[in-house]
């Protein structure tokens, strides 16, 4: 057998380098190849891993951009054998003195895939994946934020004093029809049928598609956006509209509503309804029955009544 040796900075590095190769051997009764995960940096995974495998992915602007940003911190320089679950810890609690929890997650899990992909795939041996065994910050409770009191005509009437023509109609079609903010600007004529009632989203962010109901309110925005030669409902660009409705909330002083509450608000107003949770399902588009409960937050005013 072929001896292995490399040169550590400290015994406890070199000593815990020897206890992986024993426990391989044991194992499997031959040392492994080592040499590509020694002179292979964090940063070179998470730069192939961004160029090869993260173009495939829906998400692949965001998840470049997030890696982009990991390969900026002083971890990504660490070879993957040196690279240990109190290195994954610190940069965890580094991060989260500036971002938030899920943040924090969404970057480890990152971290975590790619190097699966390089155990799995690229012949980078490692007795174990560190991100594995490093706890997760815990995620915040999902928003719970409705429009209160008379919001939605505050909203609606600021829209309509402001230079922005579609931003009234995108709140009023979010507030009608649960739809995020992607399908939204998504949207295109040739899957809306006006008669039906019927929006199709052939493609959403869970991968599949899906139907959505049109309320008569809805139908009657839809036929006033629909002038024009456009192939799309909305042409505005995503950070056009977070830059629009940010003026919107501040000249109506309410700082703490994010656009995504509305549709927030549009599932909490399918349950008050009576819709059950499938049907809820079915057109917000959740795949997970049990992501719905933390939009069941039903006003007890408005249950007293159902009461009697």
């Amino acid at each position: 057998m072929q001896p292995r040796a490399k040169s550590f900075d400290t015994k406890t590095d070199a000593e815990r380098w020897a206890r992986s190769l024993e426990a391989e051997l044991d194992r499997n009764g031959v040392l492994p190849d080592t040499r590509l995960a020694e002179n292979s940096t964090l940063a070179q995974i998470l730069t192939r891993y961004r160029d090869t495998v993260s173009p495939e992915k829906r998400s692949a602007v965001t998840e470049i951009a997030r890696i982009n940003a990991i390969l900026r911190r002083a971890i990504t320089h660490r070879t993957m054998t040196r690279l240990s679950t109190a290195d994954i810890a610190a940069y965890r609690d580094e991060r989260l003195k500036t971002v938030a929890p899920a943040t924090v997650i969404r970057e480890l899990n990152t971290i975590s895939h790619a190097i699966d992909t390089a155990r799995r795939e690229w012949d980078i041996h490692l007795s174990q994946n560190p991100c594995k065994l490093v706890r997760r910050p815990s995620a915040p409770k999902g928003r719970t934020r409705r429009l209160e009191g008379d919001e939605e005509q505050r909203l609606l009437a600021a829209a309509d004093m402001g230079r922005v023509p579609y931003l009234r109609p995108l709140i009023e079609l979010a507030i009608e029809t649960g739809m995020r903010r992607g399908e939204l600007l998504g949207l295109r004529w040739e899957h809306i049928d006006l008669d039906k009632r019927v929006a199709h989203l052939p493609q959403t962010k869970n991968g599949t598609s899906r139907d959505v109901p049109l309320s008569s309110r809805a139908v009657e925005t839809l036929r006033g956006l629909r002038t024009g030669d456009s192939t799309t409902v909305f042409t505005a660009a995503p950070n056009a509209v977070r830059l629009a409705w940010e003026r919107l909330r501040r000249r109506v002083s309410l700082e703490d509503l994010h656009l995504h509450d509305l549709r927030h608000e549009a599932v909490s107003r399918l349950f008050e309804k009576g819709f059950n949770v499938v049907e809820v399902a079915a057109i917000s588009g959740h795949r997970e029955l049990r992501m719905l409960t933390r939009y069941t937050h039903l006003r007890a005013a408005d249950l007293a009544i159902r009461l009697g």
